[in-house]
């Protein structure tokens, strides 16, 4: 089934984008806990944005970014909170607003407090092939 809604771009959208993201998540962790797939980090998905940037934000979920081979930070947000979550981890979504644009850029808050960058991460992997997990 496909969602499309339409979320204002300023504090108040931060805070549905973080709902609406950790909600799908919680979904997701679900479905890849009887339907697993390679955790991203060995999955060889790579970084890469969209082609409708600034018309529309499309969200993917994790067997699409797998089929796929590639997503943008939402996507691999949903990836890697869904398998953290699957394994059991109380992991959640932080969505940061780059000051003076309309851009967003989302992060994991690990259980343990620790920020992760999946987008940094699957990028750093690329350049780096030898530091997989």
């Amino acid at each position: 089934m496909r969602v499309r809604c339409e979320i204002p771009i300023d504090e108040v959208g931060a805070h549905s984008i973080r709902e609406l993201l950790d909600a799908l998540s919680t979904i997701w962790a679900r479905y890849l806990a009887k339907h697993p797939l390679p955790s991203l980090y060995s999955s060889g998905i790579r970084f890469q944005t969209e082609p409708n940037v600034g018309e529309y934000e499309d969200w993917k979920t994790p067997h699409q970014t797998f089929e796929d081979g590639w997503g943008d930070c939402d996507d691999l947000v949903l990836y890697r909170l869904a398998e953290l979550r699957a394994a059991g981890e109380r992991a959640t979504v932080v969505v940061m607003r780059r000051k003076g644009t309309r851009k967003f850029h989302v992060l994991v808050r690990r259980g343990n407090r620790q920020l992760e960058d999946p987008s940094l991460e699957v990028m750093k992997q690329a350049r780096h092939p030898w530091a997989k997990s």
